[in-house]
């Protein structure tokens, strides 16, 4: 299998002069390619990669364009192929219609392909194309890189993202199944009665986000201080995203060491962000990340994860003779009394146990 794997890379005064230009190298052939692209398109006569990258190898033979020898080559038809997977998923009613790039882009990144053990770690130093070697905080072992993608964040930190091929083991555990029931108030309430809090990194942060956001729109337009200002704000959503990042890696690491059968609900996230009372607080929850961890871990290590669809009313009936009470829609109804059984149920505690029970009916089938 293969998996990503990230590392902090300290780039000297010169390396990080190239890294930056082939940044904007990139940028620039991806925005020729596009436009190259958008107007056959309109002429009637599409395009595919081979035109673009013959494009490519046209401008390096111009005396306007000789920049363009000094970065990697690679990188430069990286950039036209993920243009080329751009319209394949436009096309194909996956994603919408490729954009120009700006150099006014939070995360820029640039990908190239280990060719000829041209990338590798050597000690304290990782070997880049054309960069040569730079120095490199390494927190794991690596397997054979097929390819490394070199990312600027806002605050100017640099990273490299190794593809690596690696030998998964299976995690023993004790072949337990759980139900998981993600809310905003409590993270998850699973179906052994234990219930995660939400951290809410984000709304913790406010004041201070809010703080600095009022500083920077003080600074004059395209002054330094206003730069300065800019890169402590990102410091802070950065910090933010490692603590968030930091907490759904645990709790996912967690869940698949302890057990063998996790029971999800397939919630459509991105169409409820468009409730503007809840859209905050479900973003800054992060479920649809957290899901995807999962789903990743335990293909990894052996694990089954199971989907159950959304539509099942899970916190309208009773988990012990499943009596359906639709007073339960009304989401401030967090304790009910089944009108059947006279059971009290903790509403999350109560959705867990009916999504684990449906997992493993689906499982079984």
């Amino acid at each position: 299998m293969q998996k990503g794997i990230k590392f902090r890379i300290y780039p000297n005064r010169t390396q990080k002069d190239l890294i930056d230009r082939t940044l904007g190298c990139c940028r620039l052939i991806y925005n020729k390619g596009l436009a190259m692209r958008d107007e056959a398109y309109k002429n009637g006569n599409p395009i595919g990669y081979s035109k673009t990258s013959a494009m490519l190898t046209e401008l390096k033979r111009c005396e306007d364009y000789a920049f363009l020898k000094e970065v990697d080559s690679i990188a430069l038809q990286q950039s036209l192929r993920d243009l080329d997977r751009g319209f394949v998923n436009f096309f194909q009613k996956r994603a919408s219609h490729p954009a120009f790039k700006t150099k006014h882009t939070p995360h820029q990144s640039y990908r190239t392909v280990n060719q000829g053990n041209s990338i590798r770690i050597e000690g304290k130093y990782i070997k880049l194309p054309k960069l040569g070697y730079v120095k490199v905080r390494k927190s794991m072992e690596t397997g054979h890189i097929n390819n490394a993608t070199v990312t600027r964040t806002p605050t100017g930190k640099y990273f490299v993202v190794l593809n690596v091929d690696f030998e998964p083991k299976v995690i023993e555990n004790s072949g337990k199944s759980i139900g998981i029931d993600v809310g905003i108030k409590a993270f998850y309430s699973d179906s052994n009665g234990d219930t995660v809090p939400n951290p809410k990194y984000f709304e913790k942060s406010m004041r201070k986000l809010i703080r600095e956001q009022l500083k920077l729109s003080r600074k004059q337009k395209g002054s330094n201080n206003r730069n300065k200002q800019r890169i402590r704000l990102a410091r802070v959503h950065e910090k933010v995203t490692n603590q968030r990042n930091d907490f759904l890696q645990q709790q996912s690491t967690m869940l698949i060491r302890e057990n063998q059968t996790i029971c999800i609900e397939d919630l459509k996230v991105r169409n409820m962000i468009r409730n503007h009372k809840l859209a905050q607080h479900i973003a800054s929850a992060s479920w649809s990340r957290f899901f995807d961890m999962l789903s990743y871990k335990a293909l990894w290590y052996g694990n089954t994860v199971i989907k159950v669809p959304a539509m099942y009313p899970s916190s309208q009936t009773c988990s012990c003779c499943g009596y359906r009470n639709p007073l339960v829609k009304d989401l401030k109804v967090r304790v009910w009394e089944c009108p059947d059984c006279h059971t009290v149920h903790d509403r999350d505690t109560n959705a867990s146990i009916n999504i684990l029970n449906k997992g493993l009916e689906m499982l079984s089938a």
